[in-house]
């Protein structure tokens, strides 16, 4: 079998099932790493989403990126809206359906904070923006949970607009700095009249926590590494027990000279 395998043709059959084993491993590994992303984010939701609010200070106090550790870490603080610096942002799924985030900055104490107020649906074509309930224009006290900055799309938009929930696109259109994270708002009140209704556009649905099948599929990826080396060895066993046959085939059996009984009389 050795010297089979050692032929041109057999060679370059083994090295593409190496090659093709360890593509195999690799993709497993990237999706074994997707996995244990999804179950770091479930973590952090399920032990931040319902958990007591803590002062936005004690989280995020300057430009630095929100930790990973904090995302989703529900928070509160008081301040004041900045209405006529709302911003949209394009193409945000809602209830099966695509429409536009509504973010505007709030001035607190530790600095200007991005707050995500919620959604709204398309308006009739794409240059017309929905209408909102306004931002409150009196101090307000907001609970919500952190969320890291979004990549940037780098999306040419009409002003007002924007492609994602990048920082410093927003940071530029509102001309000054903002905090390392933005806020998906949970709740408002007034700071002087807690428990009056303030009209707001509709909250976001909760974070999803499935983890998908990305754990499945690597084991499927892992599982299909060593097939190629498999049908490779065997498929080269095969063919030279074959080929050992064959020349035992071609030899002429040695026929045995009949003895006379008058010859072994004479002998």
């Amino acid at each position: 079998m050795l010297r089979t395998l050692l032929t041109r043709r057999w060679l370059t059959a083994l090295a593409l099932a190496v090659l093709f084993a360890v593509v195999a491993v690799l993709l497993g590994n990237w999706q074994y790493s997707r996995h244990e992303d999804r179950v770091a984010a479930r973590d952090r939701v399920e032990a931040n989403y319902d958990a007591d609010p803590v002062p936005l200070e004690d989280v995020l106090s300057g430009p630095s990126p929100l930790a990973p550790s904090a995302e989703w870490t529900r928070v509160r603080t008081t301040g004041t809206y900045v209405a006529g610096d709302q911003l949209f942002v394009r193409n945000r799924p809602h209830g099966g359906t695509f429409g536009y985030e509504v973010l505007v900055p709030l001035e607190t104490a530790q600095g200007t904070l991005a707050v995500d107020r919620g959604w709204a649906p398309n308006a009739e074509n794409a240059a017309t923006l929905p209408e909102v309930p306004p931002a409150p224009d009196e101090q307000v006290v907001v609970t919500g949970w952190l969320r890291p900055a979004e990549e940037d799309l780098d999306r040419g938009l009409p002003a007002g607009q924007l492609a994602s929930i990048n920082l410093e696109t927003m940071s530029e259109q509102w001309d000054r700095p903002v905090l390392g994270g933005y806020l998906i708002l949970e709740s408002e009140e007034y700071a002087g009249a807690p428990g009056a209704v303030i009209d707001r556009p509709l909250p976001l649905a909760e974070p999803r926590t499935g983890l998908g099948a990305h754990f499945a599929y690597s084991l499927q990826w892992w599982l299909t590494a060593p097939v190629g080396l498999v049908l490779v060895l065997v498929m080269a066993r095969r063919e030279s027990r074959e080929a050992q046959d064959d020349q035992g085939g071609d030899a002429r059996p040695v026929q045995r000279k009949k003895v006379r009984i008058w010859d072994e009389e004479d002998g």
